[in-house]
């Protein structure tokens, strides 16, 4: 049986229909709008793209565009190292929600994953406050 990874689900209300939440996050040349702690930059390479982070450049593969909401993606920060991130929008009234699942990754520490998880935490504020205040006017 495989060990399982430390996990944490963060979460946000948005005030903003789901359908026009999800246009924006699926679309990666938007992550450095609203994912600041994690993407200064991000460029297409291929299939791929190439984020610009806080740790160097890092590759980010995407799921294809769907109905469910789905914005999963892959980082690979390492040669040979890919870490699953899973992340939605869901509805919520007439809002949305958005769900993003961290997991601590081999060799992480504590401490290390509560500094990641707080990044993901300011991550998602910031876009909460980008979708919000472009319904305003």
């Amino acid at each position: 049986m495989a060990e399982l990874s430390k996990a944490r689900t963060l979460n946000v209300s948005i005030n903003r229909d789901p359908n026009t939440v999800y246009e924006f996050v699926s679309n990666p040349a938007n992550f450095p709008k609203w994912a600041k702690a994690f993407c200064r930059s991000i460029k297409p390479s291929g299939s791929e793209w190439v984020a610009e982070t806080p740790q160097g450049p890092v590759k980010i593969s995407f799921v294809r565009k769907n109905d469910y909401g789905l914005l999963d993606h892959y980082v690979n920060p390492a040669p040979g190292v890919e870490v699953f991130v899973p992340m939605r929008v869901v509805p919520n009234g007439l809002g949305s929600e958005m769900i993003f699942t961290l997991f601590q990754i081999s060799g992480m520490s504590d401490e290390a994953f509560t500094r990641d998880a707080e990044l993901v935490r300011q991550d998602l504020d910031s876009l909460k406050r980008l979708m919000e205040q472009s319904t305003a006017g």
